[in-house]
């Protein structure tokens, strides 16, 4: 028996349960888990919600995108029970049962092994959110972005990407402007590493020109609609956008006249279906690429009670950095 937040269909909505469920329950797959960690994402809030986001497809259902725990059982050579593991994307929590329940059963092709000089939950510290913080500044970097270019916003700077993505870039010597909606938020940024604190209600408002003066030489926008729009305007020649979520909105409003008049590059960032190569690379750019000491600043813990009522919080904008999740608590 293990554990697990049961999400159930209750008439048109679902709500969360915990509980005891047999080995048995679990769904196919290569490799069985005993999960120790995971993590809150958007797409977690969205699975969460009353009607599963849109993104729930069967019920009952065990959400939870990220998981970091040890091979139980395997009938795929490359992993042997023992080994630490980590899982992100691929649709796990979404159309697969996830991370949300002290065991998990998956295709072996979905796992990484978790990397030298990172622990269970420091890599959920870190989950979807820092790994695809890592892939976009990754995809900035091989678009020409280096230090020496100039200043690099990062907007929905307090959330999970933006946090991570402020660390990273400082750490690598980038000066970093944070976009946040909340003021209370700018001692943590500044923390964390960012050099300025942008409001939010800056780039907030969508404006006829469709070329401002040259301001970012990279961004990483966690944002999308009016305000990717706006950046767009107020990227220097030749530089990039890593486009990674859609905080405010999936349409763009924008002109092509930065792309025409700048070269400027919009950057698709996917995190979910990435070759295993290229997962590996980005987790080893986090070992060496993210201090430990910013990741702790910015975690909280909590057991699985408590995320559905988190889940609410993280869709308002209401979870500032990362949330781990302890499964046995």
């Amino acid at each position: 028996m293990f554990r697990a937040l049961v999400l159930e269909k209750e008439g048109d909505a679902a709500a969360a349960h915990l509980r005891d469920l047999d080995e048995s329950a679990l769904p196919p797959g290569d490799v069985t888990v005993a999960v120790e960690y995971s993590t809150l994402n958007y797409k977690d809030g969205l699975a969460l919600s009353a009607n599963g986001g849109g993104i729930v497809r069967t019920w009952p259902h065990v959400a939870g995108i990220d998981f970091a725990g040890v091979v139980e059982a395997s009938s795929d050579g490359r992993y042997k029970p023992g080994d630490k593991v980590i899982l992100t994307g691929w649709r796990v929590g979404e159309v697969h049962w996830g991370g949300y329940a002290q065991k998990a059963r998956v295709r072996a092709d979905w796992l990484v092994p978790l990397p030298a000089g990172l622990t269970p939950r420091q890599a959920m510290a870190v989950g979807t959110a820092g790994f695809t913080a890592m892939l976009a500044v990754m995809a900035l970097e091989e678009h020409g972005l280096t230090p020496d270019k100039g200043e690099v916003l990062v907007t929905g700077a307090s959330g999970g990407v933006g946090s991570v993505a402020v660390a990273v870039l400082a750490k690598l010597g980038y000066q970093v402007a944070a976009v946040t909606g909340r003021a209370e938020t700018a001692g943590y940024l500044r923390d964390l590493g960012a050099s300025r604190i942008v409001a939010r209600a800056e780039l907030a408002e969508v404006v006829k020109r469709p070329l401002e003066a040259e301001t970012w030489a990279g961004c990483v926008d966690a944002v999308g609609g009016a305000m990717l729009a706006r950046v767009l305007g107020q990227m220097k020649h030749g530089g990039s956008v890593a486009a990674v979520g859609l905080a405010g909105g999936a349409a763009l409003p924008a002109s092509v006249i930065p792309f025409l008049l700048r070269g400027v590059n919009l950057l698709g960032i996917d995190s979910v279906t990435v070759p295993y190569e290229r997962r590996m690379r980005a987790w080893g750019r986090v070992v060496t690429d993210l201090a430990v000491g910013k990741l702790e600043a910015m975690v909280r813990e909590v057991g699985l009670g408590e995320l559905p009522a988190l889940g609410a919080a993280i869709l308002q904008g209401g979870v500032q950095g990362r949330v781990v999740v302890d499964v046995n608590l």
